[in-house]
Order: C-alpha cells, then structure tokens, then sequence
C-alpha cells in the first residue's frame, strides 16, 4: 500500500488513539511515514515525536502499549486514529487516557434561568 498520499501536505500528521473496546480517546500523537509503517507492521502504535525529533514506540520504556487493531483516515486523507486495546495507562501521568484535565463546561443552571 502506497501510504504517501497522507503525508503530500506536511511530513506529519495527527493520529488519535482510541479504545476499540469503548471507543474512549485515549491521545494524540504524530506520525510521520515510517511511523505509520511501523504500526502496520508491527501492531503497536508508533509516533514521531516533535519535541526529540525522533520514532517511538508508545510502550517501549512503560510497556504500555496501545495494540492496534485498526486505522481509520479521515476524508481528507490527512489525519488517522488508531483503534486499539491500551494495556494499561496510556498517559506518562499514569492516567488511563492523557485527557483527564476538564477545560470547560457547559453550566446546566445558566441556561435554566434563561
């Protein structure tokens, strides 16, 4: 499979990760070609890290790995989510999903009043 034309726009592209099981998100990462081979190959998720400009496999010091069990690409070919089983905390925080931190959220009560 000729997997080049994910990468025509940038060298890399965002890949979520998501359990099959429940479909919950579990992170983000980049991958560049030979990541994105690495995974097919291999059936554990690999990235291209940005920060120390090299390959990882997301696993290889925690063994916590994520085993992909499929990838999906979007419409426009330039973003990828990796369906897989976590084995054990996905982030480096030792939270289940690196998405722990609530932002913002909608108060119920103000649209009550309204």
């Amino acid at each position: 499979m000729d997997l080049s034309k994910f990468f025509v726009k940038a060298p890399l592209i965002p890949v979520i990760c998501q359990d099959s099981a429940n479909g919950e998100v579990l992170m983000l990462g980049y991958a560049n070609e030979e990541a994105l081979t690495r995974t097919m190959q291999t059936g554990t998720a690999w990235f291209f890290s940005r920060s120390r400009q090299k390959l990882w496999n997301k696993g290889e010091t925690s063994g916590n790995f994520i085993y992909v069990e499929r990838i999906l690409s979007d419409c426009d070919d330039d973003t990828l989510i990796y369906l897989g089983r976590p084995c054990g905390p996905v982030c480096h925080t030792g939270n289940r999903t690196c998405f722990f931190t609530t932002l913002w959220e909608k108060d119920e009560r103000k649209d009550e009043n309204q």
